[in-house]
């Protein structure tokens, strides 16, 4: 059993190897079946039984997905897989990182922008009050006021400025790095 099993492989590579030419199969007297390519290889006591098989002159395409009938509709096999999304070490994928990104990347422009806005009214009020010398002390005290208010805010949007700056520059990317996300993935586009 085992030498025919080894025979009829050694054939089937042999087919496979020899595109194009003749193989010659013969059975011999321990029923052990072989095969060649040449016929002077043929003992002349099996010529007169020997089988000629043509191999194929190219392997055959692979065959289409197969249609299997189905008691109501026919059903064809299942698509293969598609490849898995990629993924950081603890599962999370490219969309989570860019919106983690995304996030901070806004709140750090928001913050710029506030900022901007704040410290240049803050400075115009200063520059009013320089300006007040001639005016009522309550107009003035309302002035000192408002400078004291918009410093704080200037202050808070600073700070939040720093923290989102903080975020992207640093944070993220060292979080990116050490779950071995993919670093385009915190790239904003």
């Amino acid at each position: 059993m085992k030498k025919t099993a080894l025979f009829i492989f050694v054939g089937c590579m042999i087919s496979s190897l020899v595109f194009g030419q003749t193989i010659y199969q013969w059975k011999d007297e321990k029923g052990n079946i072989n095969f060649t390519d040449d016929i002077t290889n043929v003992p002349e006591k099996y010529r007169d039984q020997v089988q000629e098989r043509k191999a194929p002159k190219e392997p055959a395409p692979p065959a289409p997905a197969a249609t299997i009938k189905g008691s109501d509709a026919d059903r064809r096999r299942p698509p293969p897989p598609e490849p898995a999304e990629r993924k950081d070490t603890i599962g999370r994928g490219e969309d989570w990182w860019r919106g983690r990104a995304k996030e901070w990347n806004d709140k750090l422009t928001d913050a710029q922008k506030n900022y901007d806005t704040t410290h240049a009214t803050w400075k115009a009020k200063e520059k009013e009050l320089a300006d007040s010398v001639f005016k009522a002390d309550y107009i003035k005290r309302n002035l000192r006021l408002e400078i004291k208010d918009l410093e704080e805010k200037t202050k808070e949007w600073e700070r939040k400025r720093n923290e989102a700056k903080n975020m992207v520059e640093k944070v993220i990317p060292k979080e990116a790095e050490e779950y071995r996300a993919d670093p385009e993935w915190i790239q904003v586009r």
